[in-house]
């Protein structure tokens, strides 16, 4: 009996550090036929590098994913792209040494990313980041990576989590403000308390908040008092 190739996933995966290091946070997203997301993930790392956090979300994807189906993964790493696909076979005849002959950054996640990728059909694609009708795919990892390196939460659909806030380092499209699209007011009497920012990170309305300002909590996190409601 001829068995038949599984067909083909495609899906995304990113990582954010607010500082580098910093607050950090991984995502990975798998779509489906039409390329919208149906199953994805979300985790904090504490403080970490930006690469640490790539890396990471590399291999929670390739953890999550079958070995036997074959994966289409779309990256705006280039680091950790390259990591895998370039600098690898390089590195693991001299020793896990840099050309230079210094030991190699973030050896044991790239060490575990090799055996999780020995004999999978995996097609690296690299996709700009913050693009105007960019990758949505790519997009919506990023907005979880954010995400998670803010508030320190894990997120994903297994959890019923909703969609991730747009991030403010996307260009914004033209389309004039509805009601629905319109920044959420507090409601009076709300007593949510607020704090000065330890670090600085992101609002769920998409916009950015500084380390030392006023934020209070969100339905999702942490961000401008504005934007509280009395839900929370």
């Amino acid at each position: 009996m001829i068995e038949r190739m599984r067909e083909r996933v495609v899906a995304a995966c990113d990582g954010a550090s607010k500082g580098n290091p910093g607050p950090a946070g991984w995502a990975w997203v798998v779509a489906d036929g039409s390329e919208s997301p149906t199953r994805w993930e979300a985790g904090p790392l504490g403080r970490a590098t930006n690469n640490v956090a790539e890396l990471t979300a590399l291999e929670r994807l390739l953890t999550a994913v079958a070995p036997d189906v074959p994966l289409e993964i779309r990256m705006d790493s280039q680091y950790a792209m390259k990591a895998v696909t370039t600098w690898l076979p390089g590195w693991k005849r001299k020793g896990w040494k840099t050309s230079s002959g210094k030991p190699v950054a973030n050896q044991e996640l790239v060490v575990r990313i090799d055996e999780l990728l020995d004999g999978r059909s995996v097609e690296f694609r690299y996709v700009p980041a913050h693009q105007v009708d960019g990758d949505k795919l790519n997009d919506f990892a990023d907005r979880a990576a954010s995400q998670a390196a803010i508030v320190q939460l894990s997120a994903g659909s297994d959890l019923g989590s909703p969609e991730p806030p747009a991030s403010p380092d996307t260009p914004r499209s033209s389309a004039p403000k509805t009601s629905a699209t319109k920044t959420a007011r507090p409601r009076s009497g709300n007593s949510s308390r607020t704090l000065n920012a330890k670090f600085p990170g992101r609002c769920v309305c998409g916009r950015a908040y500084a380390a030392g300002e006023t934020i209070a909590k969100n339905a999702q996190g942490w961000g401008h008092p504005e934007c509280r409601t009395a839900d929370v």
